[in-house]
């Protein structure tokens, strides 16, 4: 009899474990659920910015902000149907904070050092 006990305890124990790998495992997949990729780059006194969700699809009317090292907006636009904007360099050079809202909760924020402009 005390084997059997033993038994079903085992049983339960184990289905909980294979319960709890099954709900971390999806985890990730909710994480993803809002994340929006964004990328910047400037070159021939121009920035350059790129977007897209995880499938490779483009954040198509992004709302993009961007600030200056003081938190003075510098930028403010919207990506194309490429998930791409553009803008120049501003005169004074300074750490580039670049925010993109792509609705639903979906944001996305990328610093653009002065070193790399």
């Amino acid at each position: 009899m005390l084997t059997a006990q033993r038994n079903s305890r085992l049983e339960t124990i184990l289905a909980a474990c294979c319960i709890l790998i099954a709900l971390t495992a999806c985890l990730p997949v909710v994480a993803w659920g809002h994340k929006v990729n964004l990328f910047a780059y400037a070159e021939g006194g121009t920035v350059y910015v790129e977007s897209y969700f995880p499938d490779g699809s483009p954040v198509v009317k992004g709302k993009l902000r961007v600030t200056d090292a003081k938190g003075t907006q510098v930028f403010e636009g919207t990506t194309d149907a490429q998930g791409k904007a553009q803008f120049a360099v501003p005169s004074e050079k300074s750490d580039l904070t670049l925010e993109l809202n792509a609705s639903m909760g979906h944001r996305a924020v990328f610093t653009l050092k002065k070193t790399e402009m």
